[in-house]
């Protein structure tokens, strides 16, 4: 199968990347690389480096015919979408409608849209948030991904574009970028290492549901031929600690320092972690790396990369 990844020199999508060709498929990758890093492409892979807001991204498709695409790329800082909505609007909201009138114009067959069950529900009503819980975002970040959502309904039900959605959670793991990406885990850990001190912006005891990469990427297979018109949460289940995390990392790579703490930051979430029940009984999805194993997984790969 051929298969068009956006993104695909990013953090996620990189691995998501790799999977698929290991997997033995097609791989066609769109990056501006304004994030992303040639280091994270895969050599199989054919890169385009093409903005998804561009009008040059439906010639990709069209030169390329890939059969499903898989749309990672967007802005992702929470902090600068609440300083500057509409840029974060053009990538995630416009781009996106851009890549659906190719994917619509040149007969793809589906789309796997990666939306953000962390920032989309807002403040939860109940814990853990399932898919049917209330959609009050607190951050334009979270409005963007969830608006994308319903054109993604729209292109179903108008064109018969399939699609399915996969909500993230908060991801950590290899390749994530401590400078470009807000990951709390990358961010501390390279900070970490170095012997710098670390900030924690509010109390710490601000609560996410922490996933693995390469759960992620498991999703993302199992969505190549199952999900059709379904979103689906990823994650735990269960709320760790920003000082929970601290923690973990500081035991990890022999910190010795203590945190300095700032104040919060406006737009996001106090207390968030997903209900998983849907996607675990309709693709068989599981997550299989515990946090413990994953931080020691990450704070491997930046030791080696240093």
């Amino acid at each position: 199968m051929k298969t068009l990844v956006t993104g695909g020199a990013g953090f996620i999508a990189s691995n998501v990347v790799d999977a698929y060709v290991e997997a033995g498929h097609q791989v066609v990758v769109v990056d501006n690389l304004s994030s992303g890093n040639r280091a994270n492409l895969n050599p199989a892979a054919t890169l385009y480096e093409v903005d998804i807001r561009s009008d040059d991204l439906l010639d990709v498709l069209a030169k390329e015919r890939p059969e499903v695409v898989n749309h990672h790329a967007a802005h992702i800082d929470v902090r600068r979408s609440v300083a500057d909505p509409l840029y974060d609007a053009s990538i995630n909201i416009q781009g996106s409608i851009n890549l659906l009138e190719a994917c619509r114009k040149t007969g793809v067959r589906k789309v796997i849209y990666i939306s953000s069950g962390g920032a989309m529900y807002g403040e939860p009503e109940y814990l853990p948030c399932d898919e049917a819980h209330p959609v009050k975002p607190l951050s334009p970040y979270g409005a963007s991904k969830h608006t994308v959502e319903h054109y993604c309904h729209m292109y179903r039900e108008n064109f018969g574009l399939s699609y399915t959605i996969l909500r993230y959670p908060n991801v950590y793991g290899v390749r994530q970028d401590p400078y470009g990406e807000a990951g709390v885990i990358a961010i501390f850990t390279e900070k970490m290492l170095k012997g710098q001190p670390v900030t924690i912006y509010g109390t710490g005891e601000q609560e996410r549901d922490f996933i693995y990469v390469g759960d992620c990427v498991t999703a993302n297979l199992l969505s190549l031929q199952g999900g059709d018109g379904r979103e689906y949460n990823l994650g735990w289940g269960i709320g760790t600690t920003i000082n929970e995390i601290y923690q973990e990392l500081k035991v990890a790579t022999g910190y010795s320092l203590d945190a300095n703490y700032g104040e919060a930051k406006t737009g996001e979430t106090f207390r968030i972690y997903l209900d998983t029940t849907r996607i675990r009984q309709e693709l068989n999805w599981a997550p299989a790396v515990p946090l413990r194993e994953g931080i020691a997984r990450t704070v491997q790969f930046f030791r080696d990369r240093a």
